[in-house]
């Protein structure tokens, strides 16, 4: 295989990787990194002995996300106040060609879904991954990490137990979310407070990722009377001057990208069942919105 042949066998696959190294991670600059290395490894390994390119990029990758989660557990590293996964910019019209294998790579990268996944052990959130997501057998995997098909299937029963108990429930409708997500746009952004209420599942929670290095509530906010007032509030205060919002798909579903200047300033997504708003995910850590710059 030429080197031309091998970059562009690589590139083919690029998408899958960064879809697997993301799940993994729950971090763009980290998803991409180990990309990188699944390139250098690649480009110095010897190709003639790689009979399927794509189970083989999709090993490396998935190890080196593996070795890079262990490391980002191992440091333990405090973080102020929630914490939730960077924003990820969605587009499955190559990798899922139809509505349901779409609506299942949605699920597997909602912000909802990566917040229980941190929960997992790297070999569960691997396993959970490969199998969820991207459908393989559990002989691949078995084969990928290097375990007993027995062990896999083992580990692929308590990240799949794990995550069920704890995701919370929300609509994947597309048309339905957006729908709801501009109009509670319309309600927060005129400070409507009865608008909010009428949007709002009575156990509404806030969830606000600041990382301690912009404003936005340290704690969960709970029930809808308190995450109605701090959004109305929040409106009534006027907030920075000179932001413009954009629409867009973020975690396979609409998101709320507010920008100021050409500089991304924070992002909104909801969870939404039975037509409320179950979630309201706040993003402001400037340091996870890197990535959105330019869009």
């Amino acid at each position: 295989m030429t080197t031309d042949i091998a970059t562009d066998v690589f590139e083919e696959h690029r998408p899958v990787l960064l879809g697997v190294a993301y799940r993994m991670l729950g971090r763009v600059a980290d998803a991409e990194d180990v990309v990188q290395e699944a390139w250098l490894r690649w480009s110095g390994a010897d190709r003639t002995e790689v009979r399927e390119p794509r189970a083989y990029l999709v090993r490396v990758t998935t190890r080196l996300a593996i070795d890079r989660l262990r490391q980002i557990k191992a440091r333990g590293e405090a973080y102020i106040g929630p914490w939730l996964p960077e924003p990820y910019v969605t587009d499955f019209a190559d990798t899922a060609p139809d509505a349901a294998e779409r609506a299942v790579f949605a699920d597997s990268v909602s912000l909802a879904v990566l917040v229980v996944l941190e929960s997992l052990s790297p070999l569960e959130r691997a396993v959970f991954v490969l199998r969820e997501a991207f459908g393989y057998p559990y002989a691949d995997i078995a084969a990928m990490l290097e375990r007993g098909e027995a062990a896999v299937r083992q580990l692929a029963g308590r990240a799949r137990k794990h995550v069920e108990e704890r995701r919370p429930r929300y609509e994947v409708d597309p048309v339905q979310r957006r729908d709801v997500t501009e109009r509670f746009l319309a309600a927060a952004a005129g400070g409507d407070l009865e608008g909010l209420m009428a949007l709002l599942a009575p156990d509404v929670r806030l969830v606000g990722d600041s990382g301690g290095k912009a404003k936005a509530p340290v704690r969960v906010l709970e029930t809808a009377d308190k995450v109605g007032r701090f959004l109305a509030g929040a409106a009534r205060k006027g907030g920075i001057p000179g932001l413009t919002i954009r629409l867009l798909e973020l975690n396979g579903g609409p998101a709320v990208l507010f920008l100021s200047g050409d500089k991304p300033d924070s992002v909104f997504q909801l969870d939404i069942a039975d037509g409320r708003v179950q979630t309201v995910y706040i993003i402001r850590n400037p340091d996870k919105l890197r990535s959105l710059a330019g869009l």
